[in-house]
């Protein structure tokens, strides 16, 4: 971590919340985007990307923070896929920027500049508070030209922070292991999925982050929605819904759970969506939570604005005692559920920009962190 770690707010709210550039739930039209990015009200950090809608993502936050004074929230954008210079591969979206058919590691410098003063222009600032390197291929994880290039953004005063954030699939747990250990001295923040019915893998990764005092941003908080307990047994998403992935029936298992630990968020006056935040929080690398806000459909559904205030009035303290941290961890383990992304002693065929083999450095670190990739990183 750099001497100067930029401080996020204990809340903050992403632009691929209210369905307009990420398939959840109903898309909501862009005047109330913009009312639910705008600072204020208990939430003064938001998190944009710029491949989000091809840079509209952006735009749109841009036009949230307009008539707010810049000292009054926290901004953090992301960059990594090319969409300036490539075309979209279909559903796998544009490529990322360091793909060897787009160009080499001298260029790398220089396009992540371009980006960054691109996304600002967008955003209608001069600086964010924080930039992460997003969705990064193997290459991202492991150049030292890329981690240059993004220390120089933050040195030259266009970034105050700089981060990684892993994606869009959980995984990754090596390859953020060993892009601390390459460049931990120049990481501020690590943008992680985490929540408590999906500790694994990510969990693998905090003690790491704590270490080298690599702050962390959790997203996903939510459990696709789940915990803001309004998604119940028998409920149909849209086809589109990028929640379609997660296996049959993973609402009622997951509802069963919630049940479990209901008494827990009872006993300290939280609603679900606190205890998932509060449980994250709980962990000493995380400092900031991200949840996704969903406008369902439904005769349950709850105005998105709703979900915002919820939000906002986390409790300031840590509630949660470290037994209740473990408890409700034992109740949502799900080690072994899902196919892991990044580098997997699993992995045949071709590399992939989200996946690829091991190496023996890899195999070593794991060694070392007290991991069997063959047990610990793979699905059941």
């Amino acid at each position: 971590m750099s001497e100067n770690s930029p401080e996020l707010g204990r809340t903050a709210i992403g632009t691929w919340s209210g369905g307009r550039f990420l398939h959840f739930g109903e898309a909501i039209c862009e005047d109330r985007l913009v009312s639910l990015l705008t600072p204020g009200d208990g939430i003064d950090t938001l998190v944009t990307a710029d491949a989000y809608g091809t840079g509209e993502a952006d735009l749109v936050l841009g036009r949230a923070i307009a008539s707010t004074s810049r000292d009054e929230y926290r901004l953090v954008g992301s960059i990594g896929h090319d969409f300036y210079n490539a075309e979209r591969d279909g559903p796998r979206g544009f490529p990322r920027f360091t793909s060897p058919a787009l160009r080499g590691p001298g260029e790398y410098a220089d396009y992540l500049r371009m980006a960054t003063e691109r996304q600002l222009e967008r955003l209608g600032v001069d600086h964010l508070d924080l930039l992460l390197l997003h969705n990064p291929d193997r290459i991202g994880y492991a150049s030292e030209e890329v981690w240059a290039g993004m220390a120089a953004l933050r040195d030259e005063g266009l970034a105050a922070g700089i981060g990684i954030a892993p994606g869009p699939a959980n995984g990754f747990t090596l390859d953020l292991l060993d892009c601390f250990e390459r460049f931990g001295d120049q990481i501020d923040w690590a943008m992680l999925i985490l929540n408590p019915f999906e500790p694994w893998p990510g969990s693998y990764v905090l003690d790491a982050a704590a270490e080298r005092r690599i702050k962390v941003l959790t997203r996903v908080v939510d459990y696709g929605g789940l915990f803001w307990d309004i998604l119940r047994p028998g409920a149909e998403l849209g086809k589109t819904d990028h929640r379609g992935y997660r296996p049959a029936g993973w609402i009622e298992a997951g509802t069963k759970k919630l049940d479990r630990i209901r008494p827990i968020a009872e006993r300290h006056e939280l609603t679900m969506m606190q205890l998932a935040c509060q449980w994250n929080l709980a962990h000493p690398a995380v400092e900031c939570v991200a949840p996704t806000l969903i406008q369902e459909i439904g005769p349950r559904a709850r105005p998105i604005e709703d979900l915002r205030t919820e939000l906002a009035a986390l409790p300031a303290e840590d509630r949660l005692t470290s037994d209740e941290v473990k408890e409700i961890a034992a109740i949502g383990d799900n080690h072994g559920s899902m196919a892991l992304k990044g580098a997997s002693p699993v992995f045949e065929g071709e590399e992939k920009p989200d996946a690829w083999p091991m190496t023996p450095e890899l195999e070593e670190l794991a060694k070392r962190r007290g991991i069997d990739p063959a047990v610990d990183l793979v699905k059941n």
